[in-house]
């Protein structure tokens, strides 16, 4: 069985490999910009991203499809109160670091109200009050004082990354519950739970992937969207166009 820390050295180890890979390819290879999207190792990206679908066609998703048969949806739904609670403190650490202070101290309460009327979190009565739920992370902060988004990269078995993000990532892991709580026995175990339940919420989007005419881009495209949604609070900044002017002799 393997133990919690080797289960965080192997999230570090692939973020840390992941971006190495970048840095290293910079002196070599030229970035590849399609729009807004930068992707520099396409070509390698592609490679993990087929080898990422082979593992969860025969391991990832028959296993979660199996806990979602045997799961009614009403506990399903407990427990992902539960797991979105517990990684809260990262949300409010983040916010404060974000300068949003306000929402840092609403959030404290929503996590203080969860953690004990609802009961560790499986009930959610913090959102029946009015406090609603915010997602915040090290990878945001980075971006809210100016950190660029980086090079987009695919991480074997974590899936889609920016450097950015990814670097985030290994922060909020020092300061989770989830990763830092509960003795080695019990960690192992939650976090494999954690990503067995995590992969069923995304069974729904399994047949709008495999319909898309280009799966690497379209769930590139997605992540990249997300982190921008995720990263201006669900209000990104809308794009201006810039139409030439004519000159009305032009067209005589």
């Amino acid at each position: 069985m393997i133990d919690s820390s080797a289960l965080k050295n192997l999230a570090r180890l692939a973020s840390h490999v992941a971006c190495l890979t970048v840095l290293a390819g910079c002196a070599s290879q030229q970035t590849i910009e399609q729009g807004d999207i930068t992707d520099p190792f396409e070509p390698v990206n592609r490679s993990i991203f087929r080898f990422n679908e082979i593992a969860d066609k025969y391991v990832g998703r028959p296993v979660a499809k199996g806990y979602q048969f045997i799961t009614p949806a009403v506990m399903r739904t407990s427990i992902t109160h539960f797991f979105d609670n517990l990684s809260y403190p990262v949300d409010i650490i983040n916010a404060a670091l974000q300068g949003k202070f306000k929402q840092a101290g609403l959030d404290t309460s929503r996590f203080i109200i969860n953690s004990t009327i609802g009961i560790l979190g499986f009930m959610d009565p913090a959102t029946d009050v009015g406090l609603v739920r915010h997602s915040e992370d090290f990878g945001q902060t980075l971006g809210t004082w100016g950190v660029p988004e980086g090079p987009y990269i695919m991480v074997p078995f974590f899936g889609p990354r920016t450097m950015r993000s990814g670097g985030g990532d290994l922060v909020d892991i020092t300061v989770n519950p989830q990763f830092q709580l509960f003795s080695s026995s019990v960690q192992t175990k939650l976090n494999i739970f954690w990503l067995t339940h995590r992969r069923s919420l995304l069974i729904g989007i399994d047949k709008e992937v495999e319909r898309a005419f280009d799966r690497y881009a379209f769930v590139r495209d997605a992540y990249l969207q997300n982190r921008e949604y995720l990263l201006y609070d669900g209000n990104p900044p809308v794009e201006e166009f810039e139409f030439e002017e004519f000159d009305d002799e032009e067209f005589e």
